[in-house]
């Protein structure tokens, strides 16, 4: 498998999806998401759905240092535009409302926060980073109505497809409330991303690579991927202090990203494929590779396999049924 589909959303130089190319396509210029907070709380923390949140949940492992709910909205994103204009380029603007679940609020708060946002000029659309579990009727009417005026894309933290592993990490949350939320979701002109962590204690490559075929099943139309790791102040770093947590090596994660990426349908994206933590906090793993480098391992992995993401579905070496796969949880 050396040559790639002549008609393909796959970046023949990645030999995947990327989102990026994907935007600069749909938008004809190149478009940056600008992160911000704004100041919103998590069903699995305030005692709703649960207290303490994930084990691994620390936001600021993941959060830009200048977005804090202390700022306002408009220097956050004045702030972001510009750095992003000075180290890439960018021309417009996706923003990216991401700490903790938002959508957790009463659908007129939403609006204002989503209006204010989609105000400036260079902004083409907002993504809504929140949870199966906290998108009500009232918010995903809201996001359909802005839809037809803008980009708009719900990001859904389903992290597992294995609910014995959604309770081991305290996530609060089902498969079966992530794919009640998918339905809920589709067909409203809101595109739907989906973030997955692979890595959890007890998982194994063979079940992250069934999620695979879990998304190929669904209205899903870009990914999020990156490796579990160990910030400082978590309970996760409390259970690899004690040897009860053992970090995946970058051969293993790598390995396992390419089998994933040659599983999934070309049409899905792909926003992330690693993720990274400031080292001030970063307990493990300690890979000592900068951001591009992350990327181009698991491109520079592909190119030597000779394959690309899909190419095992376009050869149909992957047929499960996805109700097998969704017993696995009943």
């Amino acid at each position: 498998m050396t040559e790639l589909p002549s008609s393909s959303p796959i970046n023949p130089d990645l030999r995947f999806h990327s989102y990026g190319t994907w935007l600069r396509r749909r938008f004809g210029c190149r478009v940056s998401k600008v992160n911000v907070d704004a100041g919103f709380t998590c069903p699995n923390r305030d005692g709703s759905r649960g207290v303490g949140g994930c084990i691994y949940c620390d936001n600021s492992s993941f959060s830009p240092p200048g977005t804090q709910p202390v700022v306002p909205l408009e220097t956050q994103m004045s702030e972001g535009m510009a750095y992003h204009r000075h180290r890439l380029g960018s021309e417009k603007f996706i923003i990216y409302f991401q700490k903790f679940t938002n959508t957790y609020a009463p659908a007129a708060t939403l609006r204002e926060l989503y209006r204010r946002a989609l105000d400036h000029p260079d902004v083409v659309g907002i993504s809504v980073g929140t949870r199966p579990d906290a998108l009500s009727d009232e918010a995903i009417d809201l996001l359909e109505e802005l839809a037809f005026e803008r980009y708009v894309c719900v990001e859904l933290g389903l992290q597992s497809m294995d609910d014995v592993i959604l309770s081991r990490i305290n996530r609060g949350h089902t498969l079966d409330e992530y794919l009640a939320a998918v339905e809920k979701v589709a067909g409203r002109g809101i595109d739907l991303c989906t973030h997955l962590i692979y890595g959890f204690p007890g998982e194994s490559s063979g079940s992250f690579l069934q999620t695979a075929e879990l998304m190929a099943s669904l209205p899903v139309d870009s990914l999020k991927i990156h490796q579990l790791h160990v910030v400082a102040g978590t309970r996760l770093a409390d259970l690899y202090q004690r040897g009860e947590f053992i970090p995946l090596t970058h051969g293993e994660y790598v390995a396992t990203v390419c089998d994933f990426l040659e599983r999934l349908p070309a049409r899905i994206a792909i926003q992330r494929l690693y993720g990274s933590a400031p080292l001030a906090i970063r307990v493990a793993p300690n890979w000592g590779l900068k951001n591009n480098q992350m990327w181009y391992s698991v491109v520079n992995e592909l190119k030597r396999r000779g394959t690309w993401q899909g190419c095992c579905v376009e050869k149909n070496l992957f047929n499960r049924d996805i109700q097998d796969i969704q017993d696995r949880n009943t």
